[in-house]
């Protein structure tokens, strides 16, 4: 229970609470190893649970009308998804899959209301991480709309360090390596368009000094300001380096 108890602490939602309070936790939240690439939930499964990532990576995506996936959110440790009720952490006719070898607990509907009433201090935080969610799909919908790829690429990117930003060069602080691998094809993904393109505009990326990869199969490293210059011109930049200078 003590490891378990420890996994729940890292858990996004549930930091406000005590040892005493996870302790009481634990046994609604049953705890499951995911494979990489296995289902989690789908619009055809009645599931009406809260999903918590402890460990691993969960890749959420929607359908378009000919078939074609469309990657919405990468989520890390300590995110949360799924639907309970009235309240959903994703969006309507959402797809979820282990992105990579998972260890995912979750909680049912009645448990989840239950502890919304106990506990307001969770209410609260669960209700800024719905909010917080809806503001990305919402930026990031403005990107699919009107923006080019280059800026849903620089956008992408940005979001990709609030999440995944790693170890920084002791000598050039100023860059920040991606703790997770995206090939080309799964950006395109991520950002509705073709794998070509996405590979077009990394190599401008790189030669403006925006990002550069030091050997095959590595991760990517950004440059925080130059991606914030790149991303001058639109409403919500202000708002999203706020929340990546926290990252500092």
């Amino acid at each position: 229970m003590i490891e378990k108890e420890k996994f729940l602490s890292r858990i996004n939602l549930f930091q406000s609470l005590s040892e005493d309070e996870l302790a009481q936790l634990e046994p609604a939240t049953p705890m499951e190893v995911v494979k990489k690439g296995t289902m989690i939930s789908s619009p055809h499964l009645e599931q009406k649970r809260l999903f918590l990532i402890k460990a691993g990576k969960v890749r959420l995506y929607k359908l378009s009308a000919d078939g074609k996936e469309l990657t919405i959110d990468l989520l890390g440790t300590g995110h949360v998804f799924g639907e309970v009720g009235s309240f959903t952490i994703s969006s309507t006719n959402m797809y979820a899959e282990a992105w990579e070898d998972s260890l995912i607990c979750s909680i049912d509907k009645g448990k989840f209301e239950e502890l919304m009433l106990e506990k307001p201090r969770l209410a609260l935080h669960f209700i800024e991480i719905v909010s917080n969610r809806l503001r990305e799909v919402e930026e990031m919908m403005e990107l699919m709309a009107y923006g080019s790829v280059r800026q849903r690429l620089v956008y992408l990117l940005g979001r990709l360090c609030e999440k995944y930003g790693g170890e920084r060069q002791a000598d050039a602080p100023e860059w920040i390596e991606l703790a997770v691998n995206l090939t080309h094809q799964e950006l395109a993904t991520m950002m509705g368009c073709i794998r070509e393109t996405v590979t077009e505009t990394l190599h401008e990326l790189t030669a403006e000094g925006i990002v550069k990869k030091t050997g095959l199969r590595k991760p990517l490293w950004v440059h925080r300001e130059r991606l914030r210059e790149a991303l001058a011109p639109h409403s919500f930049t202000n708002v999203f380096f706020t929340r990546l200078d926290k990252r500092k």
